[in-house]
């Protein structure tokens, strides 16, 4: 960090000139220190810095991964300029390959480390092999995550079976196209008393005491805490949405947008982004056809008979179409239009066009026989 820091500086100024405050004096034929060029002075730093050989070889290598990821991504994604970690800020490290299986019994074997109890929360199935183990830190202890890896080819899901749409809201966290509307537990802010309760201890401590680790400990297990439900709950309902249908269609939302607002901090407490990729996930694994579609105008949309309702204020929670008469929750109309818009893009592979666009009148989201 601090190399590529400095060779950062020292290219600021122009070749005339100095800067007021201080210099950074690297020649000009000194290359950017980038990962190859600092994995290979490694060795050396090893002879310098004696405490690095008490660290295996490819852990150190792969934090030297991350750092040039993560400047990487202040070049090209526009992300902000990468920091030193401060003291108990690094809380994972990579093992990224092991010549044999490291998890023998109710023990894993790590170099430079050795065999480590640990608690297997279900054995290895037959055919895979151990490739990386990454050991993570929680307020609750440390984990062993083990990447496997088998010599197997699982075919794409393809569509089948009864379609479902849901539409993500904060009203009710999400609305189903046959019309069971879910209530959005509030994860963060039911607890939000609580966490500021524990902040305004941690700012009366002396920084750095016993005390002062230990409300933030404290800090950390409730933020641990406020994770593992709402990630269950999402899980729950993904499953629960898997158990009566084959296909099931989502929004493609604009999930950066959500950050911002004044209703930021209850969209990041719904956690909708996390959701997605769980029932994406969830639905491969229980075989259920799972897609995205175009949100724009899924509100102003009738699903009865594709005419346009309008724009409608937050505060209007019920869809009433002026042309056919629909009538039914806002959140469930959305739904009905977004697996409209799902069937339309299975049919046709290529686009999604609106339900009147492709003749899909009607409700189609209707039970059908099996």
């Amino acid at each position: 960090m601090a190399e590529r820091k400095d060779w950062m500086n020292s290219r600021k100024c122009p070749v005339n000139a100095c800067s007021i405050r201080q210099e950074y004096i690297i020649p000009a034929d000194v290359p950017y220190p980038d990962y190859y060029k600092q994995q290979n002075a490694l060795t050396e730093a090893k002879k310098r810095i004696p405490e690095l050989k008490a660290v295996h070889s490819q852990v150190l290598q792969d934090a030297l991964k991350r750092l040039d990821k993560s400047f990487k991504f202040y070049t090209e994604r526009g992300f902000g300029f990468p920091r030193f970690k401060k003291f108990g800020q690094y809380r994972s490290f990579v093992f990224p390959q092991f010549k044999s299986n490291p998890v023998n019994g109710f023990e894993i074997k790590l170099p430079k480390v050795g065999a480590m109890p640990i608690n297997l929360h279900r054995p290895i199935p037959d055919g895979f092999e151990v490739k990386q183990v990454r050991i993570v830190f929680k307020p609750s202890g440390w984990y062993a995550q083990l990447i496997l890896q088998a010599d197997i080819s699982v075919p794409d899901v393809m569509p089948h079976g009864e379609p479902i749409g849901i539409d993500l809201g904060l009203e009710k966290f999400l609305a189903v196209s046959t019309g069971e509307l879910v209530e959005r537990p509030r994860f963060f802010v039911n607890l939000q008393s609580k966490l500021r309760w524990l902040q305004r201890q941690l700012r009366n401590k002396k920084k750095g005491s016993a005390n002062y680790r230990k409300i933030q400990a404290k800090i950390r297990q409730l933020h641990e805490h406020i994770y593992n439900v709402r990630r269950e709950f999402h899980f729950l309902t993904a499953h629960k949405l898997c158990d009566n249908a084959g296909m099931i269609f989502a929004e493609d939302l604009n999930l950066k947008a959500t950050r911002r607002g004044m209703l930021a901090k209850h969209c990041l407490d719904a956690a909708w982004g996390s959701f997605l990729e769980i029932l994406k996930w969830v639905c491969w694994k229980r075989g259920v056809y799972f897609a995205q579609v175009d949100p724009n105008r899924t509100s102003q949309t009738c699903p009865q008979c594709g005419a346009q309702t309008g724009k409608k204020e937050l505060s209007e929670r019920v869809h009433h179409c002026h042309e056919c008469g629909y009538t039914t929750d806002r959140d469930v109309a959305a739904a009905q239009v977004v697996v409209q818009r799902g069937l339309a893009f299975v049919a046709d592979g290529q686009s999604v066009r609106l339900p009147a666009e492709e003749g899909c009148l009607g409700t189609p989201f209707a039970k059908r026989s099996r």
